[in-house]
């Protein structure tokens, strides 16, 4: 048994979030040594008492075996922090999920990405201004990530495919619960030229309380987000503070001082959210010449999990190999080594003083 179903145990008992999983691994080694650890080592990473409860009753009354059958069944994939697959930009954020549910695929060009984010009441207005910039954007490359919502969500998605572009939803219910119910087709066509995601085990229904807390996934595994028509208080001004918080660009899509759909978008942009009117503009702010030479850029690279790491945190802008070996949590030597690999590649170079910087980005 590999530890796939380990992860997949812990993620279905209540209280066992990011944090809590996170010290058991720290402190247990794994996944299975912690699905196995009596009490007193659970005790031992920090847990407190209802959640040693939890943990107990739940492992005892789970079958691994009949739970990754149904996953199975169901078509999805399971993607655990420690995986290849699992989005790199997503993994180096705070609370990132420890495992994710996937129907579709998740490729490594998908860390070129935005969050596109608006109203669920999208006017003429916001749904020419999205169809207008996710058309050439997606057409060139860029990955879309939203959260299948009515309104600018969907048409997002939808426009993405149209162009023959890769599409990602973040759902705030299971993989296998299509909310709303109305998008079951458009769910199925993402997942096919793209991936459903959600953190959330199969099953669960869409509560209220599970979107907040999807958003910081919309925004943490792209490069920045991009806010078309949003009101005062829309969901969409979540996704825009997590990426802020993650240290991801906020873009803005301008609006009438009069409509109550701009006011968000109009406000973040008083606050220092770049102003977008076209596709050019999010090109220029992914600050490559095209997105053609950042996909062949992409395609020099080999599918080391290490190279990719780098990969999510060089720019242009200097960076200290000590401070690339805290943000990837690696081996100093693992970290060397494949920062001189992308050095002959061409696509790194040491620029004095142990700092490092990506070329064509």
């Amino acid at each position: 048994m590999t530890e796939a179903p380990y992860w997949l145990g812990f993620n279905l008992i209540p209280g066992v979030g990011p944090s809590r999983f996170r010290r058991l691994l720290s402190r247990l080694g794994s996944a299975e040594a912690a699905w196995c650890a009596d009490r007193a080592d659970l005790a031992m990473a920090g847990l407190d008492a209802k959640t040693l409860d939890a943990i107990i009753h739940w492992r005892a009354r789970l079958s691994l075996d009949r739970e990754m059958e149904k996953v199975e069944k169901a078509g999805v994939k399971l993607v655990t922090l420690e995986d290849d697959r699992y989005p790199p930009l997503l993994k180096h954020t705070v609370d990132a999920p420890p495992l994710l549910y996937v129907r579709g695929d998740l490729k490594p060009g998908d860390e070129l990405s935005i969050a596109v984010v608006g109203t669920r009441r999208a006017t003429p207005y916001g749904s020419q201004v999205c169809e207008r910039i996710v058309s050439e954007v997606a057409g060139r490359g860029v990955t879309i990530v939203s959260g299948l919502a009515w309104g600018i969500d969907a048409i997002a998605h939808r426009t993405a495919l149209a162009a023959g572009g890769r599409t990602i939803a973040v759902l705030g219910c299971g993989v296998d619960v299509i909310y709303p119910s109305d998008h079951t087709a458009l769910a199925r066509d993402v997942a096919a030229n793209g991936a459903l995601v959600s953190e959330y085990p199969l099953g669960t229904t869409p509560e209220p309380g599970n979107f907040p807390a999807r958003n910081r996934i919309i925004s943490g595994m792209t490069r920045a987000t991009l806010v078309i028509e949003a009101g005062e208080r829309s969901g969409a001004l979540i996704t825009a503070n997590f990426a802020l918080e993650q240290g991801r660009d906020v873009w803005a899509v301008p609006g009438s001082v009069f409509a109550a759909n701009c006011l968000g978008t109009n406000r973040l942009i008083q606050q220092g959210a770049k102003l977008i009117v076209d596709a050019n503009d999010v090109l220029d702010e992914l600050n490559v010449a095209s997105v053609e030479q950042q996909l062949e850029f992409r395609a020099l690279t080999s599918d080391d999990p290490i190279e990719r790491s780098l990969l999510a945190i060089l720019t242009r802008e200097p960076v200290h190999i000590d401070e690339i070996v805290r943000q990837v949590n690696l081996p100093a030597g693992a970290v060397s080594g494949a920062l001189a690999l992308l050095e002959l590649k061409g696509i790194a170079r040491h620029v004095g003083g142990m700092h490092y910087v990506a070329t064509g980005r």
